[in-house]
């Protein structure tokens, strides 16, 4: 199986199926399902077996034609190639009402990701316990980046206060950022970011509950 593969050159909407991807492996793996063929995660991710195929031609030769994938050797390859075979230490900065339910969340762990820090500006919660976890001052940002070596944020603050928030992260070393705020915030080059906005979302479904009212 090759290895050898450009990151540059595979496209941002591939890299965002592969999550898909290995959420449907690592289910058929707990059912003791050993082999998939294309058609069959192609029927279980929507997307046509070809599509499968091409996306995972990105990363080298998967398989073997007329036998399928191994679950067990794909889904080992893919988690190398998204870097979730090893434990990423994230920090949330606000413990608002969503700040608290996303360090209260279950899920990251089993999937790579361990919420180390929490950071806020209000004084009322600074050294409170949420979720486990100590709030810190957000002043007290980059000590505790470097100290708990931290690689990830997920932003959970207002809009007016989330530019300055993401310059901060970024000053520190942060390098991927998960941000809800409503607000499409300016990074340099090299730093990655994910807007999460649920109103946009809800927004693109309407259009087409709209389109068939009008049929």
């Amino acid at each position: 199986m090759s290895t050898d593969f450009s990151r540059s050159e595979v496209p941002e909407v591939v890299v965002s199926r592969l999550p898909q991807y290995l959420r449907i492996l690592n289910r058929l793996m707990e059912d003791g399902i050993t082999v998939v063929s294309s058609q069959q995660l192609g029927e279980k991710l929507q997307v046509t077996p070809a599509q499968i195929r091409k996306d995972l031609s990105y990363f080298g030769r998967f398989g073997k034609q007329g036998r399928g994938y191994s679950v067990h050797d794909l889904l080992d390859r893919l988690r190398q190639i998204l870097g979730v075979n090893a434990f990423w230490n994230v920090a949330v900065v606000g413990v608002g009402r969503l700040g608290r339910a996303i360090v209260n969340y279950p899920g990251f762990t089993p999937d790579g990701f361990h919420l180390v820090a929490a950071f806020d500006v209000n004084k009322d919660v600074i050294g409170s316990d949420v979720g486990g976890l100590m709030v810190h001052s957000l002043e007290n940002l980059r000590s505790v980046v470097d100290e708990r070596k931290i690689s990830i944020a997920i932003v959970a603050v207002p809009v007016s206060d989330t530019q300055e928030v993401v310059d901060q992260l970024v000053a520190c070393g942060i390098r991927a950022i998960l941000n809800y705020a409503p607000i499409i915030p300016h990074v340099r080059e090299g730093v990655r970011i994910r807007n999460i906005d649920p109103v946009l979302s809800l927004q693109s479904m309407t259009y087409y509950i709209n389109t068939s009212n009008d049929d």
